[in-house]
């Protein structure tokens, strides 16, 4: 049976500058595959294009090209500054929206914007590369290319009748005041699996007509590509143009550029026996002011469904509008009754972006490494160079992903949120996804999860377990068999980072980068000589980690699937050791009121680095609360988590329920568990709530304002770095690209932050509050905060008094043109003061958590807590 999911929006947006398909010496991935070569050269490892579709192995591929008569080449693929080339790193330059999407793809739907004038490639590069890092970045809309409504919007729909029936819809709107010419060219190829197998057999396309295309692969079969009339249909070979790019004959005379070569200068490029491995279907479409023209495309079977004509005329239409009703209906369902219905926007195109966010993600590093039969050897520094120790890793497969065209790899503590959002969606994919990243073709022997493509040996955070709760949480709570899964592999995982990132055995973690960026003074993945960093972070992810281990085995053991209260003895073990290391060796600062990392000299000297970022938070996220059946037993064992209790005088359960610790009718008493005790969250709290330091107008800064004005340096032997508050992007290039946190609201730890006051919440109550804001003299329950905390994350994107989205920042265009201002761009973080979009622009893949935020402070989501005690215990 051929599941829906079969063909979806699995290209990239930019394959060329990844790793993958990186062969060069140095490790420069930018420079060895450039956009411009991109047209030019067959990919190794996937494909890329506009509005792209293909099976879920990438066999075949269906996307748009698009020539605007005056640019030197078509548009197949967003443009975009190479991270040397930009003034904050890497950076796309071109418009696009995901407006809507089904979970099976069964309806998806896309825009663009295309300057009608030549596409200013060289004013970008030269004017970026003008600008410093205290500039701005200059943006297509800068250059004046879109003035006088001078462009085409271009809309694409995919739609499905069936699981193999696919329907393509292109319309073209002449947004300009005088008629136009688009030449518009819906392009199939196949992906180049044949150069690099000899063995591999050669599919191929061909005309039928004039409006149709035969396709014929050895694996999906006989398919016929069925076009609007009027087209010149265009054919070529997805081969590289070795001609061009390395005056070396080419093995075919129609390469992979012939198609643009022939539409763009009229070459003799194109097969005129109208078959290959890649064609186009040429349509020069004029278009009066402000009209719109329609194109249709049906890629099916052959010889299945309705006449050529029907296929593309009344049951098209039928097709369409059944599905575009079925994902109204969709979102209808999946809307807050009390939601605004502009947060029923954002939440559906940030689900959409979630949902056109996947691809097919290819990379086998023993082959990478190696080199390919037949192709020339690739350079010996490779073999000790980038994810040279993961031999093992073997992705062939459908991932979500950040970004499509600035992190258009997966990113391993970035997976783990994008599946809180999908559970609400694609509750199935969401769990694949986790037990994916865990799997023997992904997790490296020694237990580490790979942490992203350009160095899969990198630390992330380890947020796995706690995304497994809650999208067992958000599934409804009825899945143990993932849960079950996903616990084993991240055993394997728990004990590597035990083994390998606490050098000294104290509980004390040195993970190193954790996703942090530029965060602190110094690069915590590469040190001083002789130096540690034990860091407050780490250990507060160690902590949070063993929480979530722990909730886990109890669930398995709670409710009958298998027994693991060992295993549930065994985490609150690990737990009470971080919180005794957290306690006693000096990462909390007792006069600021927070944690910080501490650097260890080689002659033993701590240094602490007095930072007031998220690091000095983190450890605040780890609590949790266990009831009386779970805690009984490990008290009685006597070990550290006894030995915890009894340091804090709460080994009696009569001491405990007086301190306000054990809460509940006896016999069904909870303990709350946090790494950090309350009387310093509390004080963690009044400095998290203060909009002198975090507290923005959209959420929670990841870097305090109070070094703004108080810039912190760190001395190491005479060598001095310094941290200071910047709101925007980041003057410093520790990272390279376009990293920062030195200020910016991310949606990731707020996200984790907000969660954590509910959890606090619905131990205490109303029993706990708090001054909030800090310094306004109003108490709050933790609850109301939390609530508001939401309400700013989602102001991010919704319109305000003034009419303004703040995402959009000072960007009248956005704000203001119907055309343009209910288009959302999910970007990878919001300026710290303002909520303005910052860095990669369609981060959905976290900051599409929004849609979760939405349902959730609406009160749409179970909580963990709600699914753990609604466990029966077994008899």
């Amino acid at each position: 049976m051929i599941d829906w999911r079969t063909w979806g929006p699995y290209l990239s947006e930019r394959q060329w500058g990844t790793v993958r398909e990186d062969y060069s010496a140095s490790g420069d991935a930018w420079s060895y595959l450039s956009h411009d070569d991109a047209r030019s050269r067959a990919y190794r490892w996937g494909e890329d294009g506009l509005a792209g579709f293909s099976d879920n192995e990438q066999r075949l591929c269906l996307a748009l090209a698009l020539w605007n008569g005056r640019d030197g080449a078509l548009k197949e693929r967003p443009f975009g500054l190479t991270g040397p080339q930009g003034n904050h790193g890497e950076d796309v330059k071109d418009y696009w929206w995901y407006l809507d999407a089904l979970p099976t793809h069964a309806w998806n739907r896309w825009r663009y914007h295309y300057p009608q004038a030549a596409f200013p490639y060289d004013d970008l590069r030269a004017e970026n590369g003008r600008r410093g890092r205290d500039d701005p970045e200059y943006e297509l809309l800068d250059t004046g290319v879109f003035d006088e409504d001078r462009y085409w919007i271009v809309e694409v729909c995919h739609a499905k009748a069936n699981p193999t029936d696919l329907l393509m819809s292109v319309r073209i709107t002449n947004a300009g005041p005088e008629r136009e010419t688009l030449h518009v060219l819906p392009t199939a190829w196949f992906r180049n699996t044949w150069t690099w197998d000899p063995e591999s057999p050669r599919p191929w396309l061909a005309a039928a007509g004039d409006a149709a295309v035969r396709i014929d692969h050895p694996f999906l079969g006989e398919l016929e590509l069925l076009v609007s009339p009027g087209p010149a249909l265009l054919f070529c070979d997805n081969e590289t143009n070795t001609q061009y790019l390395y005056d070396v004959p080419n093995a075919t005379p129609y390469p992979k550029d012939g198609i643009n070569d022939h539409v763009v200068s009229g070459a003799a490029s194109v097969n005129p026996d109208r078959r290959g491995t890649k064609c186009a279907a040429w349509y020069r479409v004029d278009v009066e002011a402000k009209s719109t023209v329609e194109l249709r495309l049906r890629l099916r079977p052959s010889g299945s469904g309705p006449t050529p004509e029907a296929a593309l005329g009344e049951d098209f239409d039928r097709v369409v509008a059944t599905r575009r009703a079925e994902a109204d209906e969709f979102y209808s369902a999946l809307t807050p009754p009390a939601a605004s219905a502009d947060e029923a926007m954002v939440m559906r195109q940030a689900f959409a972006g979630m949902l056109w966010s996947k691809q097919f993600y290819g990379y086998n590093v023993a082959r990478w490494l190696d080199g390919d039969l037949g192709q020339p050897v690739p350079p010996a520094e490779r073999l000790t160079g980038r994810n040279a120790r993961w031999r093992e890793f073997d992705a062939y497969d459908v991932l979500s992903m950040p970004d499509k065209w600035e992190y258009p790899w997966f990113a391993s503590w970035d997976l783990a949120f994008h599946c809180v959002a999908l559970a609400h969606v694609d509750p199935e994919f969401a769990k694949d996804q986790l037990l994916l990243v865990c799997r023997e073709w992904f997790q490296h022997p020694n237990g580490a999860l790979p942490a992203y493509e350009w160095d899969f040996g990198d630390v992330n955070p380890p947020v796995q377990a706690w995304a497994a709760l809650e999208v067992f949480a958000i599934d409804g709570g009825h899945d143990l068999d993932f849960l079950s899964r996903v616990f084993d592999k991240l055993l394997v995982n728990f004990t590597w980072w035990v083994n390998r990132q606490d050098a000294d055995g104290s509980n004390l973690f040195e993970g190193g980068f954790l996703g942090l960026d530029n965060i602190g003074p110094i690069d915590r993945s590469h040190l001083p000589p002789g130096c540690v960093l034990e860091q407050s972070d780490a250990t507060g992810w160690m902590a949070m980690y063993s929480l979530a281990m722990t909730t886990i085995a109890a669930i398995l053991n709670r409710s009958g699937h298998r027994p693991t209260r060992d295993l549930v003895h065994k985490f609150l073990e690990h737990f009470a050791a971080i919180r005794a290391a957290l306690e006693r060796q000096g990462l909390w600062d007792d006069v600021d009121g927070l944690f910080y990392d501490r650097l260890i000299k080689p002659d033993g000297e701590a240094v602490p680095v007095k930072v007031h970022s998220m690091v000095s938070i983190l450890p605040m996220l780890a609590v949790a609360f266990v009831d009386e059946q779970t805690m009984d037993p490990a008290v009685a064992a006597g070990k550290q988590f006894a030995t915890f209790l009894e340091r804090h005088g709460m080994r009696d359960p009569e001491k405990l329920t007086e301190a306000g610790f054990l809460r509940g009718r006896p016999g069904n008493r909870r303990l709350l568990l946090g790494a950090v005790g309350v009387d310093r969250v509390t004080r963690l709290f009044h400095r998290l709530f203060d909009p002198g330091e975090f507290l923005s107008p959209h959420g929670l800064r990841s870097l305090s304002v109070f070094h703004r004005e108080h810039p912190y340096t760190l001395d190491i032997d005479g060598v001095k770095s310094t941290v200071d508050y910047q709101p925007a992007e980041s003057n410093t290039a520790m990272f390279g690209g376009n990293s920062n946190w030195r200020g910016p609201v991310w949606f990731p730890l707020n996200y984790l932050a907000t969660n954590a006051l509910e959890r606090y919440h619905r131990f205490f109550g109303a029993d706990l509050t708090i001054e909030y804001p800090t310094g306004s003299g109003r108490q709050s329950t933790l609850h109301d905060v939390a609530a508001d905390l939401w309400e700013r994350l989602v102001s991010i994107f919704t319109v305000d008094a003034d009419g303004r989205r703040p995402c959009f920042g000072g960007v009248e265009r956005m704000q203001h043109d119907p055309e343009w201002k209910d288009n959302l761009m999910f970007h990878e973080y919001f300026h710290g003061d303002n909520g303005a979009g910052l860095g990669a622009t369609h981060q959905t893949g976290w900051s599409g958590i929004v849609a979760d935020v939405i349902r959730r402070r609406h009160g749409m989501v179970p909580s963990i807590a709600e699914i753990v005690f609604g466990l029966e215990e077994p008899r």
